[in-house]
């Protein structure tokens, strides 16, 4: 038997789990470098908000909510979401389908278990995993070095050292000065599927702060979402507006501002709307909440921030019902935000993620500047471009 190749992969997310789990074993000797006690820190952080492995959407539809457009549709189409379904079960994790098409797994399994599951499936392979090892940089003759004091010299190199949220997890993006150091463009990391800040009157937010718009349709810059929100003393979050971070953060790098524009009934058209209010005989609140059904917080909203003489003019009103205008400020603090974009400019990595200025290292997952929205669009990419990478490397080698 031909002599195994080293395969030294730096960090312990989801990318690194995957690229690990379908390496081949008889080519390569792996080795996971973790700086934690323990693996998938920031994995097991994202399930105790509601486990999402992946979405349910057809993988046709589900390219196009990655951005920029094309960048992972080898990936995702490679190693889609039926596929990770079918390999999760594989290693004895069964996932169901939410009510909100996400896929997560089944009743009473835990996230830890669902690491665990991986983690012994990537030791079942004869693969090592070392932890309290953080990489601190390069020897001068290029071997990794870390912490633990150890000097490791292999033939590939695959960095998965996460993006710059939730540095508690150990994804601080410490590790770009040292790529920007070899000459590598690295765009700063911009908080991504985050609150956005809103001055909302002191008034409206004493009654408001923590309750859901539901049933709502958010647009801006041309694209429109439906889904939810959640009004906050900060400002404004969730899905619907996770969805929208290109085009919020396209509007703050321009103009240090942006405009949403909430839709607070998206199942009604605008002449509809308009005929309900003109034929009523209502006062305007009563219009609002028997005629048109609006709850209680979307016409706080409204009163927030339309002038009396704007509330009271029905013409008008339908259309604001239908365009609610919103000044958002800035987004959340970057360790606060669910994900991040910025990383390696993708330019630096060829169609295989291999960084272009240093042959044999790779860089997979959240250190690449692409984007998704929440609901297991983040996971499955990342589980995706570890798959990809490893087919690659097996034929390769």
């Amino acid at each position: 038997m031909r002599d195994r190749k080293s395969i030294a992969i730096v960090g312990g997310g989801a990318s690194a789990l995957s690229l690990a789990s379908f390496l081949d074993e008889k080519l390569f000797e792996v080795t996971i470098y973790e700086r934690n006690k323990t693996l998938g820190r920031k994995f097991l952080v994202a399930g105790k908000g509601g486990f999402n492995l992946t979405h349910s959407e057809p993988i046709s539809s589900m390219v196009a909510k990655y951005s920029p457009q094309g960048f992972l549709d080898d990936a995702l189409l490679g190693f889609d979401n039926e596929q990770l379904r079918e390999w999760l079960a594989a290693i004895g994790i069964p996932t169901y389908i939410g009510s909100s098409k996400r896929v997560f797994p089944e009743k009473g399994i835990k996230p830890i278990e669902v690491l665990a599951a991986i983690r012994e499936s990537i030791l079942s392979k004869g693969h090592l995993i070392l932890y309290n090892n953080e990489w601190t940089g390069w020897t001068d003759t290029n071997k990794l070095m870390f912490d633990s004091e150890a000097e490791i010299e292999a033939d590939i190199t695959v960095f998965c050292l996460g993006g710059g949220s939730w540095k508690v997890t150990g994804s601080d993006g410490s590790w770009t000065k040292r790529f920007a150091n070899k000459g590598m463009n690295i765009k700063p990391f911009v908080p991504a599927n985050c609150a956005y800040k809103v001055n909302w009157k002191s008034d409206f937010i004493t009654k408001a702060s923590g309750k859901p718009l539901k049933n709502i349709a958010i647009e801006s810059l041309g694209h429109r979402v439906e889904g939810e929100a959640v009004i906050t003393e900060f400002g404004i979050e969730g899905n619907a507006v996770y969805a929208l971070t290109d085009q919020i953060q396209s509007q703050l790098d321009t103009h240090n501002k942006g405009i949403i524009s909430i839709d607070l009934k998206p199942m009604l058209s605008l002449s509809e709307i308009e005929k309900r209010i003109a034929h009523s005989t209502r006062k305007t609140t009563e219009i609002l909440s028997s005629d048109l059904k609006l709850e209680k917080i979307k016409i706080q909203l409204l009163k927030s921030i339309l002038t009396r003489d704007e509330f009271l003019d029905k013409r008008g009103l339908a259309k604001k019902i239908k365009s609610l205008s919103v000044e958002v400020l800035s987004a959340e603090a970057l360790d606060k935000a669910i994900s991040t974009t910025g990383g390696f400019a993708l330019e630096e990595v060829d169609d295989m993620y291999q960084l272009n200025k240093m042959p044999h290292s790779y860089a997979i997952g959240e250190m690449l500047d692409w984007n998704a929205p929440t609901g297991g669009y983040l996971l499955q990419a990342c589980f995706s471009m570890g798959h990809r990478l490893a087919t690659h490397l097996n034929e390769k080698f």
